[in-house]
């Protein structure tokens, strides 16, 4: 240890090092160039990933929505192109039957795929928002942030089909004064009175979450719109451990089978499923991250090589030196430890330059993709996996150091002296 610290043998490792600048620096720049591919890519792997996340933090990220199209096959005397309509009873019916599904909420809404947004009043202020029917079950698939003081559709409200809304942070901004409390209030929508029970925050890149989406029994919509038993779409979480791929054959399966379509008609059913996209995004960040490391282990175990090749050529040039140093009572062990110790520095040295250079970009990546519609947020690299390639690079630099260190044990103190 005192070795390490002594200041004659890092003068004598800065004297090599300088006297093969261009050199050192090409080899450095090798090496650094390992780690920061390897930080650059995995991080900006990490973005992507976190980014979609934050996109979909408010839907569980292994759900899919279902609806209803119209056929493209004949089936049991029933023609091509016979339009589907989903009902509320096949909720009961996929539940009992397809066990990886943890939740299920039927949904309806009005001007949200097409057609007139509802009208919502209040005094002289007006305005127009999508409205939702729904039962309270929805918040388990995606959360709905609700402002303090206000709540969500409950099953009171679903069984007493009760005239209750939960409006959007910008519809609460067109009807009421700033300071003014909506909660308990009273609003029309599509010349109905409803009392205010709620205000959802609107979150930026929320996923499918509106600003102005209202919100109301299922009970309530369907007395209000005549819709009888008819569903617009079915919302759907499977169990974590589900496979969500196969979840959704199965439910498209199991619709098929209720309403009379072709087992093998592709387009009676839509669906739109997020957990496999998710799985997708995922494989991806993964497989990226891979391959990071990979390109970097191997970028870095050149760079290492060659700093490796740099030393035997150093130690050759030193022969005499070193001649001279064993004949003076240097011992093998001191002439190995600064070889490696050579070795080592130049190593840490590219590995510390590199990590700052990958963080520098990823903190550009951030800043230019900041208030983007984009989904990429926070491109980072847990520090363990910095340190861990900080620590490859230490021991293949050691690993190296071991030949031209061992190359300059070797040589013999008499024909060092006699070398020209």
């Amino acid at each position: 240890m005192k070795f390490i610290f002594d200041s004659n043998t890092w003068q004598e490792i800065f004297g090599s090092i300088g006297k093969n600048k261009t050199r050192t620096a090409i080899t450095v720049v090798g090496v650094l160039w390992g780690i920061f591919i390897y930080i650059a890519l995995a991080g900006a792997a990490k973005g992507l990933d976190n980014g979609f996340e934050r996109a979909f933090e408010s839907t569980a990220m292994n759900s899919m929505f279902v609806w209803a199209q119209s056929t493209s096959m004949p089936y049991e005397g029933f023609k091509t192109g016979r339009s589907l309509q989903l009902k509320l009873d096949d909720v009961n019916t996929l539940k009992n039957r397809i066990p990886e599904i943890q939740y299920i909420a039927p949904r309806n809404a009005k001007g949200v795929f097409g057609g007139s947004q509802a009208a919502v009043v209040r005094g002289q202020k007006s305005g127009t928002a999508p409205v939702y029917g729904d039962f309270p079950i929805y918040t388990k698939i995606a959360t709905k942030k609700i402002y303090d003081g206000g709540r969500f559709i409950n099953d009171e409200d679903i069984e007493q089909a009760r005239k209750v809304v939960v409006i959007g942070e910008r519809t609460e901004k067109e009807l009421f004064e700033e300071g003014e409390n909506p909660i308990g209030e009273f609003v029309r929508v599509d010349n109905i009175y409803f009392q205010i029970v709620g205000v959802h925050k609107y979150v930026p890149g929320g996923g499918f979450e509106g600003d102005t989406d209202m919100y109301i029994p299922y009970s309530t919509y369907k007395k209000l719109y005549n819709t009888g038993e008819n569903v617009d779409w079915l919302t759907i979480a499977a169990y974590d451990d589900a496979d969500v791929i196969q979840a959704e054959k199965d439910v498209k399966a199991v619709l098929k089978s209720i309403h009379r379509v072709n087992p093998d008609d592709e387009r009676a059913i839509g669906a739109f499923n997020l957990g496999e996209i998710f799985n997708r995004i995922t494989g991806f960040a993964k497989g990226l991250t891979f391959l990071s490391l990979i390109v970097g282990i191997a970028t870095i175990l050149a760079g290492v090589i060659s700093i490796g090749n740099i030393l035997l050529i150093s130690v050759k040039e030193r022969t005499k030196e070193l001649g001279v140093r064993r004949a003076l009572g240097a011992t093998p062990r001191e002439v190995r430890n600064l070889i490696l110790l050579e070795s080592v520095f130049l190593t840490v040295v590219s590995g510390i330059m590199g990590i700052v250079l990958g963080a520098f970009v990823l903190f550009c990546i951030d800043a230019a993709t900041q208030g983007t519609d984009f989904p990429y947020t926070n491109p980072t690299l847990p520090i363990s996996y910095v340190l861990g390639a900080l620590g490859i690079m230490v021991v293949l630099g050691t690993l190296i150091g071991l030949i031209p260190a061992q190359r300059a044990v070797s040589i013999k103190p008499i024909d060092a002296l006699r070398e020209e």
